[in-house]
């Protein structure tokens, strides 16, 4: 079943009840943040707002953008990209997209004008939807980016290079589109990064998204009564699937805009909030402030919260064991995954297996696990070996990119890259990594990237990115670099330097040393992780 059709459905059947909120708390005014210092989590307005919509609005706002886009010449197998904040146009424009079967491209707010881009082009997007604070980034590129592509703009003043999305949507049909869809149909691209730094393409189908939908469902047990507060990004697979447990449930969603504790708890308590995915940070920020004395649990309602799933990096089994004394009704979750895996649950914890915590889980609804050496053979139960998964949730492939996909996906198995093993009770433990990539906080952080910037500085003869251990976000990333013969660096000047970089991709520790390279040039990075305390650093994370 496609997923459009639980959207359909839900009209159908819950039309007048409320779907999603928009919520906005007040907060300091941002209008003077450049793109460079956003966080993973975004307010969009210095004045406080909510906002809300029901099924039936729901589902004819994505009809109206979905005639738009047929009434344009959109067809199925065409690309439509999405540049927005969290908001409440943001779900019905990617199921607009769905509807008339184009595949529904997220672009990561945070992609700098050369990797929207590169996106772009990587995807082949013949539109792209994007929102007023992009409009920088996206005039730098608009003589190339327009080659070929029509921009739509959402929001107030639209700019010239663009065309504006209330205009264009305000006299389409509600009706459903009459294209048919089927499951194997491509649905969607989401970006991951290959050993370039540079992302790539994604491409799952409807269900692949279907799949995610219901097993989210099965998982948490969501009900018609739950109330869903999802407070990461969208184009997150991780926030948006594990919406898709409330659409399958027909059951309410709180977009929340703010992290902090205050911010979270409120929210949970005025809009009865039953289900919350935190990130590591958050849920750590929470419990130092009730530690702290700076917010007490009994100046909210929160007796209805039932669940707390967490996930996107390692969960120290301490900061579970410090969550249970303050909220010992909770039942809990965690959730592994890749984008290429239609982003988490294809390993979970399951409700009641807290006595496992520091483990990844087991396997998902409807998927399968193996753990294999280097030749592709299944290792002994104990031993440690690379992690592959197999399920409806795998994606196609890697859009236009044979090569990497026959090396990530074998005979259905999703090699993911990262080392585990199984104990005697079949319970799956991350280990360490295979990849380069460093897990802060949940966003995901790829070194060359960073490695390539730092090369471009005068004083710096060689450099190597690597993560080093956090207590709050799991990983930092730290950059080793080797100073030219006969020239002195600083500390300073390397952070002076970074500051034309994104905030998340600057290095937060700098150490001056030699970078070790093998007889091929290629960084031993295995050996500056053990130098410096960051060998194993996810079985580190699981035993704190």
């Amino acid at each position: 079943m496609p997923v459009t059709d639980l959207l359909e459905r839900n009209h159908k059947l819950y039309g007048d009840e409320v779907a999603l909120v928009e919520l906005n708390p007040l907060m300091k005014d941002t209008r003077k943040t450049t793109w460079k210092e956003y966080d993973l989590v975004q307010q969009t307005s210095p004045v406080a707002y909510r906002r809300e919509i029901t099924w039936s609005v729901f589902d004819e706002k994505a009809n109206r953008v979905a005639n738009m886009l047929l009434g344009r010449g959109i067809k199925k197998g065409d690309r439509v990209a999405i540049l927005m904040f969290n908001c409440l146009e943001w779900l019905p424009i990617y199921f607009g997209i769905l509807k008339t079967g184009a595949i529904a491209v997220p672009f990561n707010f945070r992609f700098s004008a050369d990797e929207i881009q590169y996106c772009a082009d990587l995807a082949q997007v013949h539109i792209l939807f994007f929102g007023s604070e992009f409009i920088g980034r996206i005039e730098s590129i608009a003589d190339e980016l327009q080659k070929g592509r029509l921009l739509i703009y959402v929001g107030d003043g639209c700019p010239t290079f663009a065309e504006s999305y209330r205009e264009l949507v305000a006299d389409c049909s509600s009706q459903a589109p009459l294209v048919r869809l089927e499951e194997e149909d491509d649905a969607a691209i989401y970006f991951s990064s290959g050993t370039t730094g540079f992302p790539k393409a994604i491409l799952h189908n409807h269900e692949s998204l279907s799949q995610a939908a219901q097993m989210e469902q099965k998982h948490h047990l969501t009900s018609r009564d739950d109330v869903f507060l999802c407070i990461p990004p969208l184009y997150h697979t991780g926030a948006k699937f594990h919406w898709m447990g409330s659409l399958y449930a027909g059951s309410k969603a709180v977009l929340l805009k703010g992290t902090t504790p205050e911010i979270i708890l409120d929210a949970v308590s005025k809009e009865k909030c039953t289900i919350v995915w935190l990130l590591v940070p958050w849920a750590q920020d929470i419990l130092a402030a009730l530690d702290r004395g700076d917010i007490k649990l009994e100046d909210y309602k929160l007796d209805q919260w039932r669940l707390m799933h967490i996930g996107a990096q390692p969960v120290p089994p301490s900061l579970i064991r410090r969550w249970k004394q303050y909220f010992p009704h909770h039942k809990y979750d965690t959730n592994y995954g890749l984008s290429e895996s239609t982003g988490p649950g294809c390993v979970h914890l399951g409700l009641d297996n807290i006595d496992k915590v520091g483990s990844i889980g087991i396997p998902g609804y409807r998927w399968s696990c193996k753990i294999v050496d280097e030749s592709g053979n299944e290792v002994k139960q104990g031993e440690v070996g690379e992690l592959c998964v197999k399920g409806p949730g795998v994606m196609t492939c890697y859009y236009n990119d044979p090569k990497a996909t026959a090396e990530t996906l074998k005979n259905g198995w999703l090699y993911t890259g990262d080392m585990a093993m199984q104990d005697e009770d079949g319970f799956y433990f991350l280990v360490d990594r295979k990849k380069d990539v460093i897990v802060s906080g949940g966003e995901n952080i790829y070194p060359v990237q960073i490695e390539n910037f730092l090369s471009a500085y005068e004083k710096v003869q060689d450099v190597a990115v690597i993560g080093l251990p956090d207590s709050r976000l799991g990983e930092i990333t730290g950059a080793v670099i080797q100073v030219k013969d006969g020239m002195e660096c600083t500390e300073e000047e390397i952070n002076e330097y970074c500051q034309k970089l994104p905030r998340y991709k600057r290095p937060k520790k700098v150490i001056f040393a030699e970078v070790p390279r093998n007889a091929t040039g290629k960084i031993e990075k295995p050996a500056l992780r053990k130098k410096y305390g960051a060998e194993h650093l996810v079985a580190q994370q699981n035993l704190a």
